[in-house]
Order: C-alpha cells, then structure tokens, then sequence
C-alpha cells in the first residue's frame, strides 16, 4: 500500500487538530481533568493533564501509524488490493471518531457543558454502523476482519461469518445510537450485552460453517508429521 497524499491528508489533518487542541488547552485547564465517564456520563475518574491531553492523540497516531503500515506485514496483504476503498472508510471513520470523542474531553476540561452520556454512544454506534456496512467488503487477512481459527482456514467461512457480522454490527450500532440519543442507562447496558452477544455468536457461527466447508484447510503445522520425513 502506497502512500497517498490525496487519501492520507484527512488522517493527518484529524491528528493534527488534536495535538492543536491539547496545545492550546494545556495552559487553560487546571491540573485534574476528568479521564473517565460511567453509563450515567457522570465523572468517575480524574487525571492529569498529559493523561487528559496528550494520551489520546499519542494513541490516535500509534493506531494510525498501525493500521497505515501493518498490513505491509500481513501473509494476506495481497488481499488488501481487493477492499482498499473499504479499508480507507474504516482507518478514517476509526479516527475521526476518536477525534471527536477527544474533541468532547476537551470541552469537558475546559469546563463546557458537554452531554458524554448521549454523545459518546451516538458517535461509536455509528462507527459500528459504518463498520457493519464495510465487512461484507473485506477480505482474508491476518489483521482486519472477523479472524477466527475458522474464518482463517475456510473462506466459505470468512464470506458468511463477515456478512452475518455486518447485519449484527449495524443492528448493534443503531441500539447504541438510540440508547444515546434518549440518555437511556437501560439501553445502553442492553446494547453492550447486545455487542458481547453478537461477538459470541459470530465466533460460534465461524465454526459452524467451518465444519461444513469441505475445502477448509488445516492451520500451519496442524498436520501429523509423516513417517520417515
């Protein structure tokens, strides 16, 4: 994958933006900030100001950096060439909902009024929304995607576990995105059970279609060794 100023210029934009923001809010807000919000978008943990400021934009260029050059290292990288429009979605809506989630801990640290209990969920949900239109794109790889032991070693099984994962991502999004838009505790706990249940039941639908794919192969040194060699 070669780089691209034309696709990478938003990343380094949303990037820049937020090492601005933390410059320009760093001598502005007092020495704890607060760090964490509980389902309530209460305040329930404080830190300093390089954990409030600087940590997630240091982490927000880690993860791009990781997924921009990771895929050089993927036994499946060829692959890449086949959902490369796809995956720019992913990498920039991955960022920019980062970035707006830093964007809202900003204001919360400068002391403006900010709703985190019905932002934060609207914004992931709709991350999982853009996720769930996108998985039925991608294709066998070593880092992105559903990778189980199952989807690894049977592509009928990737295809069907990635568009039955699709389905349960947007649904999932969307009960996310209704929990924050009516401030609901109790949706938002169902939409958690609701992610953590999809994630089960796709591990479990893999091997499922695994098993009924007579052209599965077997993982790497999973063969008995034949006599003599």
């Amino acid at each position: 994958m070669r780089t691209n100023w034309r696709t990478e210029w938003p990343h380094w934009a949303l990037l820049a933006a937020m090492f601005l923001g933390a410059a320009i809010a760093w001598p502005r807000v007092p020495e704890r900030l607060p760090v964490h919000w509980n389902v309530a978008g209460e305040v329930d943990r404080y830190g300093g100001r390089f954990e409030g400021l600087i940590l997630m934009p240091a982490l927000a260029l880690g993860l791009y950096f990781l997924l921009r050059y990771l895929p050089r290292l993927d036994p499946g990288r060829a692959n890449y060439a086949l959902f490369e429009g796809a995956y720019a979605v992913i990498r920039l809506a991955t960022l920019g909902v980062l970035a707006a989630i830093y964007g809202i801990v900003l204001l919360a640290a400068l002391g403006r009024p900010v709703d985190v209990a019905r932002l934060a969920p609207v914004l992931v949900g709709a991350l999982l929304v853009v996720l769930g239109g996108l998985l039925g794109k991608v294709r066998p790889t070593w880092f992105v995607g559903i990778r189980t032991p199952w989807t690894l070693s049977s592509k009928r099984s990737w295809g069907k576990t990635h568009r039955l994962g699709g389905w349960l991502f947007i649904a999932d999004g969307l009960l996310l995105i209704a929990a924050g838009a009516a401030r609901s505790e109790l949706l938002s706990v169902l939409a958690l059970a609701a992610i953590g249940s999809s994630l089960l039941a796709l591990w479990v639908y893999s091997y499922l279609v695994w098993r009924g794919d007579d052209d599965r192969t077997p993982p790497v040194g999973s063969r008995p060794a034949e006599e003599g060699a």
